[in-house]
């Protein structure tokens, strides 16, 4: 401040000094035209020009005192303006540099707000958070008390940035930003880190169960429907959550465990989760499989096993399952389980799903070529599902391997089509058109409408295994079992027992009308190449034989 008073005085006196210069400059003028005046009329009145003439023309001469006043005039004015002038040029000088001050400051106060808070949300970002529970931290410390972070994470966010666009993507942060606010009432307690992924800070807690009460209160907060327009899209998320000092006592820590229990509670669909340390062994293990996951879709690292299903009444092998497989380097044969939640969270669903198809298709061409007439399931995933683009990619996949639609199966869950019932009845009816079939996989196990299921263009159900395979010994799951398979011959539709693992269930099920089964008892799950041998194995046996391409199995004596 001082420098900059001191600038501006010296800019003040150097306009004033600039001023005052040329002002003396028109004194000198007005001097010499006095003077030439003054010898002008010396000359006129004596004829010639000297002293005592000169003399003479100045004491007698009136108009020449009036000239003599005039460079005296004119230099006090000029001196009066100069001043005024240097004066107007400083305060001139000395608002817009306030101005600019001010501007400085401001642009610094946004650019420190710019590195601690999200613009999109106006929410503390993920440094700010970290100060704050640092310094929450040491207040618990001091206190002997505890805190509590929890990191969220929107479910299916990225389906709806990618269907939606991120236009309406933010919009629907800042919606969520905003209900989250209303719950946590502690200030700038609520921060996001990036993407969908938000955090809380509680930073004074008595006991555990507080946290459950208020990641109830942000389940309930995100339940009603976010209004985009004309578009109602129902949001739920996936929360993790650490406790101070149990589970960490640095905020490096803290965050991290939190951030592990929250990808715990999104494999799980359980919601919420509290971090234990047993989550830590899946950790490193989830971080490195979602590293190598593109590889391996992309290196055909993949592979597919197939299981057939079999007609009860017939014992021919109408079609078989797909199930991918991972085979991985280290991890040996992976199991869907393991991968697919890691493929729907990285945005890797989509690839892996054509993979999928791409093979199946390609499997069920080489069978057809070989005069076998036999179907291809394909499971879909929740986000397949809703890709817009998929009756299109199923369409050119047929096409591009010459094989009929009829040939190929896809299997959705019940939970699966009631995520967007209008958008999955709209992508199926179009899949349903070309002549491919649809079967509800795992019924029984969703909490979907019979009334909106008789809506869609589907032909089987197939019943969870969960009910198949105990009915021996369980007659509540009989009786289940039962009322499913006539409740999906009054809708028309073909039924599935899956799980079949003994010819015990497999006997119940002839008895109940059941139209097919699949399970370990007929064949477990095996690659192209091994069906192929078992197939050749069993006709030399005598255990099936092939007549007009269908696959009958002998049955048992």
């Amino acid at each position: 401040m001082p420098r900059t008073s001191q600038s501006l005085s010296s800019n003040a006196s150097l306009l004033k000094s600039k001023a005052s210069k040329h002002a003396i400059f028109g004194v000198v003028i007005a001097l010499v035209a006095i003077g030439i005046a003054t010898l002008g009329v010396a000359y006129m009145k004596d004829g010639g020009i000297s002293f005592d003439a000169v003399v003479r023309a100045q004491t007698e001469s009136p108009t020449l005192w009036v000239l003599d006043a005039m460079p005296f005039i004119f230099a006090l004015w000029g001196q009066y303006v100069s001043s005024i002038i240097a004066y107007e040029a400083s305060a001139m000088v000395i608002d817009q540099t306030s101005d600019l001050r001010t501007q400085t400051t401001i642009m610094e106060q946004q650019a420190m707000r710019n590195a601690t808070y999200d613009a999109l949300t106006d929410l503390p970002n993920r440094i700010l958070l970290r100060d704050r529970l640092e310094q929450a931290i040491q207040s618990a410390s001091k206190k002997n008390r505890r805190l509590a972070v929890m990191i969220m994470d929107l479910d299916r966010f990225k389906e709806i940035n990618d269907t939606l666009g991120h236009y309406n993507g933010d919009r629907l942060l800042k919606q969520v930003a905003t209900r989250l606010q209303s719950v946590i009432q502690e200030p700038s307690s609520v921060a996001r880190l990036g993407g969908d992924e938000f955090a809380i800070l509680l930073p004074r807690i008595s006991e555990v169960k507080e946290v459950g009460t208020i990641v109830s209160k942000i389940h309930k907060a995100l339940q009603s429907p976010f209004v985009l327009d004309t578009l109602k899209l129902e949001v739920q998320a996936s929360i993790g959550a650490v406790i101070f000092p149990e589970h960490g006592t640095d905020a490096d820590t803290l965050l991290q465990r939190a951030d592990v229990a929250m990808y715990v509670a999104k494999e799980k669909q359980s919601g919420f989760v509290v971090y234990s340390s047993k989550h830590d062994e899946h950790s490193p293990h989830r971080l490195t499989l979602m590293g190598e996951l593109r590889h391996a879709i992309d290196k055909g690292h993949l592979v597919l096993h197939f299981q057939p299903k079999v007609n009860v009444k017939s014992n021919v092998v109408e079609g078989v399952e797909a199930l991918v497989r991972w085979q991985h380097e280290r991890h040996g044969l992976m199991q869907p389980d393991e991968f697919i939640p890691l493929a729907e969270r990285t945005g890797l669903i989509k690839p892996l799903t054509h993979w999928v198809l791409r093979e199946s298709l390609k499997q069920c061409a080489a069978w057809r070529q070989a005069g076998l007439n036999l179907c291809v399931a394909v499971n879909l995933s929740a986000q397949g599902l809703m890709d817009m683009e998929l009756p299109d990619t199923v369409a050119g996949l047929l096409a591009s391997n010459d094989v009929p639609a009829e040939r190929l199966i896809l299997e959705i869950t019940e939970s699966t089509i009631m995520m967007d019932k209008d958008r999955a009845l709209q992508i199926l009816t179009r899949i349903a058109d070309m002549g491919v079939r649809l079967s509800i996989d795992d019924f029984g196990t969703g909490y979907s409408s019979l009334a909106y299921l008789s809506k869609m263009p589907v032909k089987e159900i197939k019943i969870d295994k969960s009910f198949v395979m105990d009915m021996e010994n369980n007659k509540s799951n009989s009786v289940i079992v039962h009322a499913t398979i006539e409740l999906g011959h009054n809708l028309g539709l073909s039924v599935v027992g899956e799980g079949v693992e003994n010819a015990e269930v497999l006997g119940i099920l002839d008895r109940l009308n059941c139209d097919s089964v699949q399970g370990f008892h007929l064949l477990r799950p095996i690659d192209g190449q091994a069906f192929d041998e078992w197939l050749s194995k069993a006709q030399e046996k005598g255990d099936l034989h092939i007549k007009d391409g269908n696959i009958c199995l002998t049955p048992a004596s």
